[in-house]
């Protein structure tokens, strides 16, 4: 497992900052979501999704926020292309690059209607990923990312 200290100081923090979009509600959204998603240990989706990276991010929605947002962003695109790894796949990047990875996940939030709940408040953090990342369709719960990511945030936040 990843600590989540260093997941956040280390590769949370420093992308958001890179793509100018970062406050520390959207580095607890981005390091809850890695925690709920992938309880920071897979990096594919267990069975036979097709979700990638600690992020669990779908190709589809991967391509979807270039199709849809960055291709209409020429300064936010050159940014996040330069977190990626050259010579690797979008699909191998989401795998295998955190930084790109945290960058698509934020990106993935940012697009949403609503505004980010505030700094520590979990409830409001788990209904926007419920709504906007796991979508109300999806299998997860708001009271499964309030489980399985406020003990976390404590010590991380502590």
């Amino acid at each position: 497992m990843i600590d989540p200290k260093q997941l956040r100081d280390l590769v949370i923090k420093p992308a958001l900052i890179e793509i100018e979009l970062y406050s520390e509600a959207a580095e607890q959204l981005v390091l809850g979501t890695a925690i709920v998603e992938s309880k920071l240990s897979y990096i594919k989706q267990l069975g036979t999704g097709p979700a990638l990276g600690l992020w669990q991010i779908e190709p589809d929605t991967h391509t979807d926020v270039y199709d849809n947002f960055l291709e209409y962003r020429d300064e936010l695109q050159e940014i996040v292309m330069s977190l990626s790894a050259p010579g690797q796949t979008f699909e191998e990047n989401l795998t295998s690059n955190m930084q790109y990875g945290a960058a698509i996940c934020r990106l993935c939030y940012y697009r949403a209607p609503a505004s980010l709940p505030d700094a520590f408040d979990l409830e409001g953090q788990a209904a926007y990923w419920k709504q906007f990342y796991n979508t109300p369709l999806g299998a997860g719960t708001e009271e499964k990312y309030i489980g399985e990511v406020e003990q976390t945030i404590r010590e991380v936040y502590a």
